[in-house]
């Protein structure tokens, strides 16, 4: 990402986005402890009584009850805090840590006998929401307990809720059909790289040649693609997708920016709020995949280019 194109995406951010995704975007070129548990406690805004976050921190859901969608998008800014140049920090680390362990009552009051969490609860139907949430009711599943598992792995929680949830999503990895989307696919493979049974993951992989929901190389519509799986060039799940469909998706992001410096989104959000919401979401993550993969992608694009290593 050049010089200009960056400046534009944040003078967009500036103008457009909330606090937490501009503070988000600047820890990949501005490596500050300090920035980086301001963006935890931009996160502390959406906290419930319940312990819980709500109130549209996935902008597609307004309900400003607390819901497991809200707590998977929530270990995700952390998990990007922990990827930043300041992720190292005793201080940010043990930030991170503790406002993770503070979701964890939470999502005991939410979790089923089995072990498991459905990704949003009925009472979203009270408020306005995208289409594709319907009325709310949605059974227990992998997305979202997989990477809720996974995330707070990452993020230094050792709990009791974790072994009842590991159980659940052992069993459900378990019985996995042959073809699945590529949101239960995200949540299983994170899963599967966080599990300290080494031995049990190696045995449970999955072929993203069949994901539903998943563009492997850029293609119209909807769909995840490998930067959402391996965003960070040394990310273990980068060795899943060739390299010329990673160089092919960000070539493909290069161009999307849009003339005033964001990104946009390829579905319809519930409203104006929740429409800018998103592209600061989707700006942020553009500058956080166009930083960290600028060497990579710079050397991989020569390559496939020229035909011929450099």
């Amino acid at each position: 990402m050049d010089h200009a194109a960056l400046a534009r995406a944040h003078a967009f951010l500036d103008t457009h986005a909330r606090l937490l995704e501009r503070r988000l975007a600047r820890l990949w070129s501005q490596p500050d402890p300090v920035a980086a548990v301001a963006v935890v406690d931009a996160l502390a805004g959406y906290r419930n009584a319940d312990g819980g976050l709500g109130h549209a921190l996935e902008p597609d859901v307004r309900a400003p009850h607390s819901q497991p969608l809200a707590v998977d998008f929530a270990l995700g800014v952390l998990g990007q805090v922990l990827d930043s140049p300041a992720g190292g920090d005793a201080v940010v680390r043990r930030t991170v840590t503790g406002f993770a362990e503070s979701l964890v009552p939470y999502l005991e009051s939410v979790t089923s006998p089995e072990g498991g969490l459905p990704i949003v609860l009925p009472d979203i139907a009270d408020h306005a929401r995208a289409e594709h949430w319907g009325d709310g009711r949605f059974p227990v599943g992998l997305n979202p307990t997989a990477g809720i598992v996974a995330g707070l792995r990452k993020a230094g929680v050792s709990a009791d809720w974790l072994d009842p949830a590991d159980g659940f999503c052992r069993a459900r990895i378990e019985d996995l059909p042959d073809v699945v989307d590529a949101h239960t696919a995200l949540n299983v493979l994170h899963y599967l790289a966080s599990t300290p049974d080494r031995e049990w993951a190696g045995r449970h992989g999955l072929s993203v040649a069949d994901l539903t929901l998943f563009h492997l190389h850029p293609g119209e519509g909807y769909g995840l693609t490998p930067l959402d799986f391996a965003p960070s060039p040394t990310d273990p799940l980068r060795a899943l997708f060739p390299a010329d469909a990673i160089t092919a998706h960000l070539d493909a992001l290069v161009s999307a920016q849009g003339d005033d410096g964001g990104w946009s989104v390829p579905w319809q959000p519930p409203g104006p709020a929740a429409a800018l919401e998103w592209r600061g979401v989707v700006t942020a993550n553009a500058v956080r995949l166009l930083t960290t993969n600028r060497v990579s992608y710079t050397r991989n694009a020569r390559v496939l280019r020229s035909g011929t290593p450099s």
